[in-house]
């Protein structure tokens, strides 16, 4: 029974040695069946690609080997596999028609040199910033070379060295077809698309046989039976077999030929390393023992591939999608699979000879052909639509189909930088006028090439009216900036309103900001939050505050992290202690312009202080007083009032008797509020030079003064006020206006509460003018 087996484990060694450490197997069951996987598909597609080339068949079995053993035990992608790949057919194949087979192995040699020269000089990220569309144009029309010379012998001919020929030699070779030739390559195809759709439950048993194998066995098996004739593989005897030679030729050609084959090998390789990555993170099932590919590693190891390939005599060596992706759906788990493929090609290689010498040329033309077809993935011609860098792959393909493989891949580099300029300059600039707003879109990015289109198009806003500037892009110079702040400063100054918006309520700039007194600027992250966090009511709030710290995460906090970090390691040490209401309208770091650190913030219903003694158990508002003003050392105490307090209506509307709630009792420390806003003799109250709105307005600004007087009453307040080391402040926020008002103790015979930009805000915005030479409208009226 399975309850007994570990009282068996006990017992079978003594009681006072440590249990055995359980024997690690060389060789994971999961890297077995997925090496015998990919051996199975790497076998057919290495011959079928030495074919496509023009080399001897024994150099793909050569390049599968030293990719398996090679590229497999010193590549920084455990899981993919190497060996000759589709996409060095082409270049490999105008090497053997220009240099000979030897020559081409030796250039496959220095080939591989230069990959290790990159790979120690750690570049190998820089070869994923060529723009996928070159990447995949590329391989397009690889594709597209591989489909239309394989085709010649898929109809019983032979294929000429380029696509062109190949194209006007199509007519004359549909005239001429072999029968035997196609009937194989045709079944070849039919096995090879029907395999993977076997319905049932058989299909998923037989699915795990690879469907190349399975149409190539078809069509050996099939013309061995019918007694078809037709060209086989001739696998030569070993000894005979062609090492490589020192390249011959001129010295200029060996050189573009060596640069064409590093950057094919290299892109294909790492392009496919990092698809590898993902195929790993999407697999179902724990990957502790898959790590990440190190890309650096990945390229010395190509490297290293190479040249063991190129001087036995073998293709170059890539990375291979279809192999990787089989090595990893089949389970593989570490690099044993691909070593143990590269060990089951060598065993191929010497001891099944006379079985590979029964497969038709025309079945695995097909199977080549196939294969170049795919490499035309209609998924990518969507991604690079969807992008609009559909000329760009166009380009590419077109080169590599007309031209060759690098001027291919040169040619669509140019195109992509072309295009990125044509973005970049091209910028479209509207004016238009709705229910008396004036609209100024501009579409693309805004540099000083479009400073004259910008300035004609805000010339056409009238003065005094509103308008609103639309910026749709990423990025504005300083040229453009300067422009536009040039024309916002005139037009406000002639009465008018201006409001700067982008995609997602901010504005970006080259600029550093015009302020250099305060550089927070804690309103730009919600300027737009009503289309950010306004919900429907059947919305959970749980989605809500997730979102907003997954934003936060996502967007502030790289832009405060080390600013954070430094107040981590030396502690708070704000300046003010700032007391307000607990409205969620009023945001502190907002109408101050002050950044983590710089306040103290005590927030409770009705910005409220209870005289010394009066507490009645709730201590907490003398406590945060006691531990500003003794232990954090702050020079200031500001109590904030603001428009439309609930708990001033509350006051206002209370009547006596009724049951005693927490509200009440709280609302209970207000009440001497009332006392002195019912007292005309005591106080006359102005705002900004004007009597109170209303009732509440008018006991908002009574209770500010007030809370001040119970704030003195505070010993710890009190002695700090005596020994010049504190200063209180009376501060009023009028919600609707978005406007701050100081309580002025300038003693004229009226408690008034002025805008700050009549007064010392006045001479900070005169000092910030001086020091930056920008006009202080932007910053924020506090």
């Amino acid at each position: 029974m399975t309850a007994c087996a570990p009282t068996h484990t006990q017992h079978s060694h003594p009681p006072h040695s440590p249990p055995r450490p359980p024997r690690r197997r060389l060789v994971q069951g999961a890297d077995l069946s997925a090496s015998v996987a990919v051996f199975l598909i790497a076998l057919p597609l290495s011959l079928g690609i030495a074919l496509a080339t023009g080399a001897p068949l024994q150099a793909g079995l050569v390049a599968a080997a030293v990719g398996g053993l090679v590229a497999g035990r010193l590549g920084g992608c455990p899981l993919q596999v190497s060996g000759p790949a589709a996409g060095l057919t082409v270049v490999t194949a105008d090497l053997i028609h220009r240099y000979g087979w030897r020559t081409t192995c030796g250039i496959t040699v220095l080939a591989g040199l230069a990959q290790l020269g990159l790979g120690c000089l750690r570049v190998a990220r820089g070869a994923l910033a060529v723009s996928p569309a070159v990447v995949h144009g590329m391989l397009a029309g690889i594709g597209v070379t591989i489909a239309v010379a394989q085709l010649h012998i898929v109809l019983g001919g032979s294929p000429d060295s380029s696509v062109l020929a190949n194209l006007r030699a199509l007519p004359a070779q549909l005239a001429d077809v072999d029968p035997a030739a196609v009937s194989m390559s045709a079944l070849t195809l039919t096995l090879l698309l029907a395999w993977p759709r076997v319905p049932g439950r058989a299909g998923r048993l037989l699915r795990r046989v690879p469907a190349a194998l399975v149409a190539v066995t078809g069509a050996t098996v099939t013309a061995a039976l019918t007694g078809l004739v037709l060209p086989r593989v001739d696998l030569p005897s070993w000894s005979s077999h062609a090492l490589a030679g020192l390249p011959e030729g001129p010295g200029l050609g060996i050189a573009a030929a060596v640069l064409t084959t590093t950057l094919v090998c290299s892109v294909q390789s790492l392009l496919g390393a990092v698809a590898v990555d993902k195929l790993v993170a999407a697999r179902p099932g724990p990957q502790a023992h898959v790590g990440r590919s190190d890309l650096d590693r990945e390229l010395l190891g190509q490297g290293a591939a190479n040249i063991v390939s190129g001087a036995l005599g073998g293709l170059p060596v890539a990375g291979v999608a279809v192999r990787s992706t089989a090595n990893v759906n089949s389970g593989a788990v570490s690099r044993n699979s691909t070593m143990l493929h590269g060990v089951f090609v060598v065993a191929a290689a010497l001891l099944m000879v006379p079985l590979l010498e029964w497969i038709p040329l025309s079945s695995l033309a097909a199977l080549v052909m196939a294969v170049g077809i795919q490499m035309v993935s209609l998924n990518h011609i969507r991604t690079v639509t969807r992008h609009r860098e559909v000329l760009v792959y166009a380009a590419t393909t077109l080169g590599v189909v007309v031209f060759g493989v690098l001027e291919g891949v040169a040619l669509g580099v140019a195109v992509a930088v072309a295009l990125a300029l044509h973005r970049l300059a091209h910028t479209r600039i509207t004016h238009t006028e709705k229910e008396g707003v004036h609209h100024v879109r501009v579409r693309g990015q805004l540099t000083f090439l479009a400073v004259p289109r910008l300035s004609r198009a805000l010339h056409l806003v009238p003065q005094g009216v509103h308008a609103v500037v639309e910026l749709d892009g990423s990025f504005m110079d300083h040229a453009a900036y300067e422009s536009l702040q040039d024309w916002q400063n005139t037009h406000r100054a002639r009465g008018g309103t201006a409001e700067l918006t982008g995609r997602r309520g901010r504005v970006r700039s080259s600029d550093p900001g015009p302020s250099a007194v305060c550089r927070c600027r804690p309103w730009t992250p919600w300027r737009n939050h009503r289309a950010c966090f306004a919900q429907a009511p059947t919305t959970p709030v749980t989605h809500e505050l997730a979102r907003g710290i997954s934003s936060f995460q996502r967007n502030t906090a790289p832009l405060v992290r080390e600013e954070l970090a430094r107040l981590a390691r030396e502690g708070q040490r704000p300046s003010q202690l700032f007391l307000t209401c607990a409205d969620s309208r009023l945001v502190t770091s907002m109408i101050t312009s002050s950044g983590p650190g710089d306040l103290f913030v005590v927030r409770n219903i009705g910005n409220l202080v209870p005289p010394p003694g009066e507490e009645h158990g709730d201590h907490s508002v003398a406590a945060a007083i006691e531990y500003a003003v003794e232990v954090l050392g702050v020079r200031s105490i500001t109590v904030c009032g603001h428009s439309g307090c609930g708990a001033m209506q509350a006051l206002l509307a209370a009547e006596p008797g009724g049951a005693v709630t927490p509200l009440k009792r709280w609302l209970g420390h207000g009440r001497p509020s009332l006392d002195r806003m019912a007292d005309d003799q005591r106080d006359r109250l102005l705002l900004a030079g004007r009597p109170p709105a209303d009732a509440v307005e008018r006991l908002g600004l009574a209770n500010v003064v007030q809370q001040l007087e119970h704030l003195r009453a505070h010993d710890t307040v009190a002695r700090a006020l005596a020994a010049g080391a504190l200063e209180l402040h009376g501060m009023y926020f009028h919600v609707g206006d978005a406007q701050a008002y100081l309580l002025d103790a300038s003693g004229d015979g009226a408690t008034a509460f002025e805008h700050v930009a009549g007064a010392a805000g006045k001479e900070a915005e005169e000092e910030a003018e001086q020091e930056t030479g920008t006009a202080p409208e932007l910053r924020n009226p506090v």
